[in-house]
């Protein structure tokens, strides 16, 4: 995301000038943009004018709109952003108070106002516009028959291709059958590597797979590589990494990413510190369930005890049209930082943050043990039924 210009003033309120590049930066900007606020873009207006003939014409012309901001539609597999509202400002072919909706595309420069900017939307601005951010890591999550070939950023998941083929079993007389076609599905998902990822940009690139089927596919584009003599593959051989998976399918990357030797690998980014702080809340549950809890009441209680060590929050959240919900998350992410608390704020587009989602999409590791959350909930609940 390109920064063109941010004006913000001690109260909260101002404007912040964006360009969105890419498709993670299309999602930064659903996350920013909330009803109430108001976008200032270019777009394209039908007008219908009289001609000298009396007939009339049709023409497209582009115009720039500022609506407030009353419906938002983010389409994830196309990365397009539809914002619906009411034009608030003089315009030659747009009345005042007419529906219009504009179309937040990459490329395309838009100026996003708020009557008041809280902390969680100006990280979001300063992180989307952090060129550091960015795909660093590709995975191909496949088992025999079927691939998924994803790109990791740090704030998405995105799968560039699901490819799948029809292998015919191995059996006795047939097993060169078996083989020419786990031939052409290999070649299919190497040309797919080639295609989805930027060798330039990727620093790891992750093959997992049960059994042997990450090691025969690595041999697989290894020789094909040589043949061809594909210097891409060649030069970056070093930057694939094999790791175990238990199927082919997208949900198998939680686990991969949860393997301390991706870890280890791919540290610095921001995916693992959330897959790490899943993985020790999941076993804090089962081990050490009084220093775990999720949903908003429990974990709203711990955090008035100053107890959370570690916020887990779903970005979800934060795009609650209740204003009021949505000042209650900010205020329990800007308390726990007062009192010297992790936060980690999960992308719903992340394996990680869907799992969190489910877990109703907040939860906390706690300092110390809170066995009493649990009774005083039931309670006030029991209370509320009489």
């Amino acid at each position: 995301m390109k920064l063109v210009s941010k004006n913000i003033e001690k109260g909260g309120e101002g404007s912040v000038s964006l360009v969105p590049e890419d498709a993670e930066d299309m999602w930064h900007a659903y996350n920013l943009i909330t009803e109430g606020d108001y976008v200032t873009c270019s777009t394209f207006r039908k007008v219908q004018s009289e001609s000298a003939t009396g007939s009339s014409v049709s023409q497209k012309v582009r115009t720039t709109l500022k609506i407030c901001v009353e419906g938002i539609d983010f389409d994830t597999q196309a990365c397009m952003l539809r914002l619906k509202g009411r034009n608030v400002e003089e315009n030659r072919y747009v009345k005042m108070g007419a529906y219009h909706t504009l179309d937040v595309e990459p490329n395309r420069k838009f100026i996003l106002t708020k009557s008041y900017w809280d902390t969680i939307s100006v990280e979001r601005v300063d992180m989307a516009c952090d060129a550091t951010q960015r795909a660093d890591v590709a995975a191909v999550v496949m088992q025999e028959g079927l691939a998924h070939i994803c790109l990791i950023t740090a704030n998405m998941t995105i799968v560039r291709a699901k490819l799948e083929h029809v292998i015919p079993r191995k059996r006795k007389g047939y097993v060169s059958q078996h083989e020419k076609g786990l031939g052409r599905f290999y070649e299919s998902v190497m040309q797919g590597i080639l295609r989805h990822v930027n060798f330039e940009i990727v620093k790891c690139i992750i093959i997992a797979s049960p059994g042997f089927v990450k090691e025969q596919f690595m041999d697989y584009i290894i020789q094909q590589a040589v043949k061809s003599d594909n210097k891409v593959i060649l030069e970056n051989k070093s930057k694939f990494m094999l790791v175990h998976s238990s199927s082919g399918f997208k949900h198998s990357l939680k686990e991969v990413l949860a393997d301390p030797a991706v870890v280890n690998r791919i540290s610095d980014t921001k995916a693992t510190g959330e897959v790490r702080a899943l993985e020790l809340f999941s076993t804090m549950l089962q081990t050490d369930p009084d220093k775990a809890f999720y949903g908003k009441n429990h974990v709203e209680k711990a955090c008035n005890a100053q107890a959370i060590e570690t916020l887990l929050i779903s970005d979800k959240l934060f795009r609650c049209q209740d204003v009021t919900v949505r000042k209650e998350y900010v205020n329990l992410v800007e308390s726990v930082r007062e009192s010297g608390g992790d936060v980690k704020i999960f992308s719903s587009m992340h394996v990680s943050g869907e799992h969190l989602d489910r877990l109703s999409g907040v939860a906390a590791i706690l300092r110390f043990p809170m066995p009493e959350l649990d009774s005083e909930i039931e309670g006030s609940e029991s209370e509320g039924d009489d």
